[in-house]
């Protein structure tokens, strides 16, 4: 019987000879979504000519760690995806013009000590690896090795200028065919998985509760796109009106709603957005649906809003003043309607604190680093991709609020369009009405 440590394998020549020998190739296509090379240039070329002369070096990422050698999975940097099509740990683009060169970690292959005792790089850990003329011809750009970088005096590592921050957010607001292509793919992924959920309902009522269903959707997720664009947000009764409960790890009550906001992300990381509320027993009772009917009705007068020429305000107005009137009819506001719509007012708010939309597209909130006046402050042009999300949310503490409505969160969201004629409801697969989700609910 041997004693002490096994011998490290870097140190026994005959293993190192032996593991040299005996590959075959292995197919290294570079996982490239059809149509994100082509898009990306179009993205390059709309940046060159937004920054004309400007150098932008901008890196992919890394995954971050979870604890010592093990990783959350990596994504790569939103800006730097749209403007490659590329998804690879580390890698850089610098952009002269509308001319890109990327910059790749090299994988370490059969024949390079690499191959067998790198756990990032080595083909023998992580699978085959594309290398760096795949990469090359696939998205049809120069890629040279990473290390190269470091000649060019170039830091990976410098944080995105702003102003190059600004124009990217600017940019990207404005959807071209390929991206909105991807978001119909992300959206039709989307109500598929509510669907798979819904029909779960009554397996997590029984006890596995509301981590069965964000399970169900996220597995659902992963198996038909990328995963989950953003943490699911499953809530039961009294946790349906905490707006990112996403800890999810309550009871699904027979009798109370079902607050699901999920969305698939594609395998070329565009998410959908979608919510909808469900009674967990296929019927709402009389206190739930009068929550959701004025919901409802808020939610159609922000769609009514949308469009080209309006701003991108309009829709929160508009569903703002339902909210109001509807809460000032049910006896909840301490103050008038004009008063609580007010600049310095906004009591009404106490039950729906959040936005009540945003940009959608490679991130759930998409174009973050856009300007006020380019986000809230513009009008809604051909090509905007954005949620409206009215809800209201009575918290089961909340004294302001009648017993029969304490512990009922309501938000319906949908995923729009914005069109030459108006504004297209890419999730209306899904219905809004009550009546409609019980049927719906019944049919699935």
């Amino acid at each position: 019987m041997r004693e002490g440590r096994p011998p490290k394998l870097s140190e026994i020549p005959a293993f190192t000879a032996y593991m040299n020998t005996g590959w075959a190739t292995p197919d290294r296509t570079p996982p490239v979504v059809p149509g994100a090379a082509r898009a990306a240039a179009a993205h390059r070329a709309r940046l060159a000519e937004a920054l004309p002369g400007r150098t932008v070096v901008l890196g992919a990422g890394e995954a971050p760690t979870r604890s010592n050698d093990t990783a959350y999975d990596f994504r790569p940097d939103s800006d730097f995806f749209w403007l490659t099509g590329c998804a690879v740990e580390n890698a850089v683009v610098v952009l002269r013009g509308a001319d890109a060169t990327l910059y790749l970690p090299p994988p370490a292959y059969p024949g390079e000590p690499g191959f067998w005792t790198d756990a990032r790089y080595g083909e023998l850990w992580v699978g085959a690896a594309p290398g760096l003329e795949d990469w090359a011809a696939a998205l049809e750009v120069p890629v040279r090795p990473l290390a190269e970088l470091a000649e060019l005096g170039v830091d990976p590592a410098a944080p995105l200028d702003e102003e190059v921050g600004r124009t990217l957010a600017e940019l990207r607001m404005f959807k071209d065919d390929w991206e909105i292509g991807q978001l119909r793919e992300a959206v039709d992924r989307t109500v598929e998985g509510f669907a798979a959920v819904v029909r779960e309902i009554p397996a997590a009522v029984a006890g596995p509760g509301e981590r069965w269903l964000q399970g169900t959707f996220d597995r659902y997720a992963r198996a038909y796109g990328n995963g989950p664009g953003y943490a699911s947000i499953v809530g039961s009764g009294r946790h349906a009106p905490t707006l990112h409960w996403v800890r999810c790890d309550g009871p699904v009550l027979p009798d109370e709603l079902v607050l699901l906001d999920m969305g698939v992300e594609t395998h070329a990381y565009y998410t959908a957005d979608v919510t909808r509320t469900f009674p967990a027993s296929g019927t709402f009772s009389p206190a739930q649906r009068q929550a959701h009917d004025l919901v409802e009705r808020a939610h159609r007068a922000g769609l009514a809003a949308v469009g080209p020429g309006r701003r991108f305000t309009d829709f929160h107005h508009a569903a703002m003043e339902v909210i109001a009137h509807g809460l000032a009819d049910w006896g909840l506001l301490p103050v008038s309607v004009d008063e609580a719509l007010s600049d310095t007012g906004q009591h009404h708010r106490r039950y729906l604190v959040c936005g009540i939309g945003h940009h959608l597209g490679l991130d759930v909130h998409d174009c973050a680093r856009a300007p006020e006046e380019s986000y809230h402050g513009a009008v809604m042009a051909p090509g905007m991709v954005l949620t409206v999300e009215p809800g209201l949310y009575f918290h089961a503490h909340d004294l302001t609020v009648p017993p029969e409505l304490r512990g009922i969160g309501v938000r319906i969201e949908d995923d729009l369009l914005v069109t030459a004629e108006g504004a297209e409801v890419l999730s209306a697969a899904l219905p809004l009405d009550a009546p409609g989700l019980e049927k719906w609910m019944a049919a699935v």
